[in-house]
Formats: C-alpha cells, structure tokens, sequence
C-alpha cells in the first residue's frame, strides 16, 4: 500500500538559536560594511575599487578559515593551543626587529611581504583567549590558589599586552589585559588578588601615556576637542562635522564630503563617521543595534557551555567582537580617547576581517556541537566571590 503525502515524516519546524542571531547579525554588518567602504575609498589612490576587491579577498578567506574553525573539535584543537600561543609570541617578537617588522605610522605591527602583510597583533588577541582558557580550564580547582590560579595566568596575559604595548598599540594592549582580566574573574579568580592587580596595571597605563607625548596630547584633546580641532583633535573634530551634516536621513551614499581629504582614515577606524555622513542617524543606531543584539545573543548562548573551557572561550570571543565595537564607536564619537581599532565586519582591514571571522566560527562551532542545555558550574555566593 502506498503511503500517502500525507503520512510523510513531518519537517522539524525552524528554531531560531541565538548563534543563528548572531550570523544574522555579522551578514548584515559586513554587507553594511561593503557599502560605506565602496563610498569611504572613492577618494584614495588606487580607486574604490581597489579596497573593495582586496576587501573582498579577505572576507573569502575569513569565510574560508571560519568554516574550517566550524566545523573542528574544539576539544582536539586544545591540544595545540601552547603551540599556538608560542608561535604567536613569536610573531609579535619579530615585529618589533627592524628590517622584519612593517612600519606605518609610527607603529610596528605587521608582518609580510609588498601589498600583502598581516598585523600580528589581530592574531595575538584570539590566541591569548585560546591559551588562557585552556590554561584555566586544566586548573579549575585550583583558581583560589595565589600562584596557580592568578600570578601564572595574569603574567601570561600580560606577556601578550607588553608585547603588543612596546609596538606601540595602547588600544589593543588595554583590549587583551581587560579581556583577560574579565576572563580571570569569570573562571572563579578572587577579586582580592584581581583588584589590586587592576589599579595597579592602570596605574602604570597612565603612567606610560602620561610619559608618551602623542598618546598624552591625544587625551587632552579629548578633553578639549574643539580647542585642538586643528591639531591632534582634528579627526574626532571631523567625525562630529559628518554625523551634524549626516543629520537624520544622511546626504544619501556617495555624496558624504568627508572622505574627500577632510577625514583621515576615512575607510579604516573612522568609517562610522562616513556611515553617519551617508546614511544618517537610522543607519548608526542600526549598526549599535545589531552589536548589541550579537552581545545579548551570545550571552543567551554561553549559557549553555557544557565546560568551563568552551565557556570561557567563547565568551573571550564574543569580548572581542563587542568591547573592540565600543571602543571603536567610544572614539569615533568623542566618547573616548582618540585611539587606531577597526569597528569588526565593517572598516577595511584583512587581518581584523579574519581574526572576526575565527571568532565567528567559533561560535557556529559550539552552536553545532552544544546540544542540549547543561549546568556549567555552580553559582559562587557572594561571599565566595569576595573571599
């Protein structure tokens, strides 16, 4: 007897993950990105046209290397993570050597060769979230030890931060020391040994702008932005003249003016401002909103880490993603420091586009091989948490 159509084996219906979110989100962002970044680079040698392809290089192999994080076990992947981390501490060492080490504009970052060069530093921020978490996974019952559970781990994250400093880049340097900390303090760290340790690593970030004159000249036009708008705060100056003239609607893609040699990095770290000019106040609350949502989602996800290893990982990740977003947007508004940090999915830029699309790829991991929900660990009280 045939069986009829109706008898079929019903279609799981269609669930909405918040990995699946997150995607969602990153699609839109990027092809956000490719948009402003066509307008943003009109201006510059070379021709739209040529940031865009190279752009589109690098989105193929972010794509490429997510898929391959995607489709890894993790668990397996754990066995290289010193390896990893050493041939990265490696990398950030022959930066520094002249002759090795690609300079532009003052900073010693990348490595390569002609047109083709990767900043080490990109690399360095998922490499130090991959060892750290590894490392305090493997010592989960040891986290309330002085030695074991905070001097070994916050010397290693500060191994990565010095590095990354002596560059120079302060931006992404306070980008690894706060993630690592915020990853100390979710593993189960006392906040007793954390604490001090904090004041003390600010005090000496502040000490060291304080002693570097373009870094302290940076802040003080912060302070006074108009007062240095022909100085060292023309750029942030520039960017609030593009959000005033984007207004609410903007002035419509292609027709923004400040790419046109007024904004400086107009196509990299400033391109929120040019997003702003273009397409207006909705587009910008757009973008907020959709990092948000990625932050929101991932914390719905992280909750289902079955291990601590897993949890702390991505968790790391999504830090790395959001808080590299607000400094970016932090800067871009005045809100912050004038600091060098690519917004993520949208300012030109192929070794941030890969590191975004590791992270990426790891979540779609966990997202395929998280099942069910599980309890990670238990809830420290609050006593535990100040003990």
């Amino acid at each position: 007897m045939v069986s009829s159509p109706s008898a079929a084996v019903p279609r799981r219906p269609l669930t909405i993950t918040p990995a699946s979110v997150i995607v969602v989100c990153v699609v839109a962002l990027v092809c956000i990105g490719l948009a402003v970044l066509f307008s943003a680079s009109s201006p510059i040698k070379g021709g739209p046209y040529a940031y865009l392809y190279k752009q589109f290089i690098f989105l193929a192999l972010a794509i490429g290397a997510g898929w391959l994080v995607a489709i890894a076990d993790l668990e397996q992947l754990r066995k290289f993570a010193w390896v990893a981390a050493a041939i990265t501490l490696v990398a950030l060492v022959f930066v520094l050597i002249p002759g090795i080490g690609i300079k532009v504009n003052g900073g010693r970052r990348w490595l390569g060769y002609g047109g083709m060069r990767l900043q080490v530093s990109e690399f360095a921020k998922l490499a130090m979230v991959f060892s750290l978490a590894h490392y305090l996974a493997l010592n989960q019952s040891k986290l309330h030890d002085f030695w074991r559970g905070f001097v070994k781990p916050a010397a290693w994250v500060g191994l990565f931060a010095v590095l990354v400093l002596v560059e120079p880049d302060f931006g992404a340097a306070f980008l690894i020391g706060s993630i690592g900390v915020l990853m100390l303090f979710l593993a189960g760290a006392r906040l007793k040994f954390l604490l001090p340790s904090i004041g003390l690593a600010l005090g000496a970030f502040v000490l060291l702008i304080v002693n570097n004159p373009v870094r302290l000249q940076r802040v003080l036009s912060f302070l006074e932005p108009e007062a240095n708008r022909q100085g060292t705060g023309y750029q942030p100056w520039q960017a609030l003249l593009a959000f005033a003239a984007g207004g609410v609607d903007g002035v419509g893609l292609g027709n923004g003016r400040q790419q046109n040699a007024f904004l400086p990095e107009a196509h990299t770290d400033y391109i929120f401002a040019i997003l702003g000019e273009e397409l207006g106040l909705i587009f910008t609350l757009l973008v907020v909103a959709l990092f948000v949502t990625i932050f929101v989602a991932g914390l719905m996800h992280v909750r289902r880490a079955p291990n601590l290893f897993q949890f702390l990982l991505v968790t790391g990740s999504l830090l790395l993603i959001c808080l590299q977003a607000i400094i970016n947007l932090g800067v871009v508004t005045s809100l912050l420091p004038s600091k060098g940090m690519a917004l993520p999915f949208i300012s030109a830029g192929g070794s941030n586009l890969l590191l975004m699309g590791l992270l990426v790829g790891i979540i779609i991991n966990t997202a395929r091989t998280w099942e069910r929900p599980k309890p990670l660990v238990r809830r420290r009280s609050l006593t535990e948490v100040v003990a």
